[in-house]
């Protein structure tokens, strides 16, 4: 079972969608509202955690799913491309001392907050360029995929743990 799970987070890590970073020195501040614990329920009845902390004004860890034994642990900071805010993920390893085999270590996310409720949907690399190798390139497939419906993948939805 041990195995799986590990076969599991590295194809996860092995399975990041980009090679290009939308940012490489973060300039937007973090939205404080994200910072702590947040859970939701999975299909099999079992919870699911996703842990944000603070690393700087600008940059953040993120642990998911946060708190298991194969925990994947990414840098995160906000980027604007056009009239979007989006969250930069960059993976970098799990909790087995994983680590990225390739360059694919970006995703990128949209978030919303509203009271105690997170909801993050990953963008989708079937509708933007997976293949890009530049910002440029990058930027403007997400500029040109921006009306479509599946431009990100379905919402996760998470609920703040309540500080005990």
């Amino acid at each position: 079972m041990k195995a799986l799970v590990l076969l599991v987070a590295c194809g996860v890590l092995a399975g990041c969608d980009y090679t290009v970073p939308l940012v490489t020195t973060p300039t937007v501040p973090m939205d404080g509202r994200v910072t702590g614990l947040w859970q939701r329920a999975k299909p099999d009845g079992g919870v699911e955690s996703l842990l944000v902390l603070p690393l700087s004004r600008e940059e953040s860890l993120v642990s998911y799913p946060a708190g298991t034994s194969n925990s994947m642990y990414a840098h995160a900071c906000l980027c604007r491309v056009g009239n979007k805010t989006l969250v930069q993920l960059q993976w970098f390893g799990t909790a087995q001392g994983t680590v990225p085999d390739n360059d694919r270590v970006y995703q990128f996310a949209e978030y919303a907050v509203s009271g105690d409720t997170i909801t993050v949907r990953l963008m989708n690399s079937d509708v933007v360029k997976r293949e890009a190798t530049s910002y440029d390139e990058l930027a403007t497939s997400i500029a040109e995929s921006t009306g479509k419906t599946n431009l990100f993948r379905d919402a996760m939805v998470f609920k703040k743990v309540a500080n005990k």
